[in-house]
């Protein structure tokens, strides 16, 4: 269930999930894929519903959704020119302009990463600082390598002898009561109550200060320079799926999630949709008031401090490079919010 990606390593065209994509008649509409970070749910939903209802086509776009997945190698195949847009992240976009790749951050549809931390609920943690008591804490490598860091220089406790690999199996924090793990918001926790019975402890990182944006729309310096009103029909359109998906009729969309994923279930979409809404997941922030998708200046550069803080980022990294805010915080789809 985690959302913890390996993008480097290519898989066959065949091998990818493809959904169905509106084309409207009597005109030709711009070709545009997007690569999502893992398969089909509904975390990506919004993009979903702008296909199944149309409006990405009233955007003159006909857009392929290109689905992620363990083996799957979308960053590679953004950066290749194989597919025009991918569901990034801050932290690799910054990475990407250290390494002289120019990959940038159009629109933030994530005011809030959904990473959290979960504990029993009858182990005594109540609140954030005191998962620093556990004695164990299962988190991926890429976890362990940036918010841990995060997590020791901004709260008494958290040290590394806590650390034990996760991988993927809720199994041995389900046996060990003074154990925490890692998840993702709309996704551990719902299967863990659904195998015990019982609701864990949540805890989001965002709520407590780790303040990466999440589910981007990324690009290339070269399409921006290239394709910018394609890249801004794009952004419009997809943000106005949002706010469909979240607040209108999502039952089309759903199917087509389904379609993509054939695992996913009806309980688990509704789990992450109620989530994604009780915590801001998507609205919360600047998107308040300046719509769905907004990026800021400001929020970019704390991240940006927080990483140069933890030594995963450079200081004279040139983060302005790793987004643009000329595409957001217009109050695109604000009318449709419902």
């Amino acid at each position: 269930m985690s959302k913890t990606l390996n993008n480097m390593a290519f898989i066959a065209a065949l091998g990818i999930g493809f959904s169905a994509a509106i084309a409207a008649p009597g005109y030709a509409l711009d070709k545009v894929s997007y690569g999502t970070n893992w398969l089909a749910q509904a975390e990506h939903g919004g993009f979903y519903q702008a296909v199944a209802d149309g409006t990405y086509a009233k955007h003159g776009l006909e857009v392929t959704i290109v689905q992620g997945g363990p083996n799957a190698a979308n960053t590679a195949l953004l950066i290749s020119g194989k597919i025009d847009f991918y569901m990034g992240g801050p932290q690799g976009e910054l990475s990407a302009v250290e390494q002289g790749i120019p990959l940038v951050d159009v629109a933030a549809i994530f005011q809030k990463d959904p990473q959290v931390l979960i504990a029993h609920p009858d182990a005594g943690i109540e609140k954030f600082e005191d998962l620093a008591k556990l004695k164990t804490l299962f988190l991926g490598k890429d976890g362990y390598l940036t918010y841990f860091e995060w997590m020791k220089a901004n709260y008494p406790g958290f040290k590394d002898e806590q650390y034990k690999p996760y991988n993927f199996n809720p199994g041995p924090f389900l046996a060990d009561k003074e154990s925490g793990q890692q998840g993702y918001l709309t996704s551990e926790p719902y299967e863990i109550q659904k195998q015990t019975g019982w609701e864990p402890k949540v805890f989001l990182l965002a709520d407590n200060g780790y303040s990466p944006y999440s589910t981007m729309i990324t690009t290339t310096q070269s399409v921006i320079d290239t394709k910018s009103d394609v890249v801004q029909r794009f952004v419009d359109a997809s943000i106005e799926g949002w706010y469909n998906y979240l607040y209108g009729d999502n039952s089309k969309a759903n199917e087509l999630i389904k379609k993509d994923n054939p695992e996913m279930t009806d309980g688990q979409i509704a789990y992450s949709i109620a989530k994604m809404k009780e915590y801001g997941i998507v609205e919360s922030g600047d998107a308040l008031d300046k719509g769905i998708g907004c990026i800021t200046d400001a929020h970019y550069k704390k991240f940006f401090a927080e990483m140069v803080g933890i030594k995963v980022l450079k200081a004279d990294t040139d983060y302005t490079k790793a987004y643009t805010t000329k595409y957001v915080c217009k109050g695109v789809g604000l009318g449709l919010k419902k």
